[in-house]
């Protein structure tokens, strides 16, 4: 084995209607749903927030969503209370197939620190063991698909590829945020990291 397909955040939580939503989020699904026969192994993670998490913006009094703060870890972007530990909109999208996803990893967890790469929370050294994983199942290539391209996608690419795997982003699998030009800039960080844009 040595390709693996990692698909990220697919939750209704950011699908159209969810609390965070993605526009055209769920169009990823049947997307990605053809995809995973073309895979050895598939990998998923869910956004898995506890109700007080310090990233949503309801928990900093008179802070709008969106706005961001400064947290011991860095500046940290403010959100709309989403993905919440056992409710539907943390759910997978309902169409997306999950008979073959042989591990799921839950991110953002601990209250005090975001996570939005697959393999590191947002302090950049909290390891989710995602790679170890990997390594051990003889994966050296990844595909990522999901959401959002220009966060959690693309905060996932730059880990893999710095940690020493093969990435490649299935652009058509995958739909972005753009928050202020945030797409452009994880496209351009993606492709200097040496991501293949697919």
């Amino acid at each position: 084995m040595t390709t693996a397909l990692l698909i990220i955040d697919v939750q209704n939580d950011f699908c159209p209607g969810g609390l965070l939503a993605v526009e055209g989020g769920d169009a990823v699904v049947p997307v990605i749903n053809r995809m995973q026969d073309d895979f050895p192994l598939v990998v998923a993670t869910q956004d898995w927030h506890p109700a007080g998490h310090s990233s949503f913006a309801d928990n900093h009094e008179g802070a709008e969503p969106f706005s961001t703060a400064e947290m011991p870890y860095g500046t940290q972007v403010l959100w709309p209370v989403h993905c919440v530990q056992g409710s539907d909109g943390a759910a997978f999208h309902p169409d997306l197939a999950t008979d073959r996803i042989s591990l799921i990893v839950r991110k953002g967890t601990d209250p005090s620190l975001d996570s939005y790469s697959a393999f590191f929370e947002n302090d950049r050294k909290t390891s989710t063991g995602l790679a170890g994983y990997l390594r051990d199942k003889g994966v050296t290539a990844l595909t990522l698909v999901g959401l959002a391209t220009d966060f959690c996608v693309g905060w996932s690419a730059l880990d893999a590829r710095r940690l020493g795997f093969d990435v490649t982003l299935a652009t058509d699998a995958c739909r972005a945020i753009d928050l202020d030009g945030s797409l452009d800039a994880a496209m351009g960080n993606m492709r200097d990291a040496g991501v293949g844009i697919g």
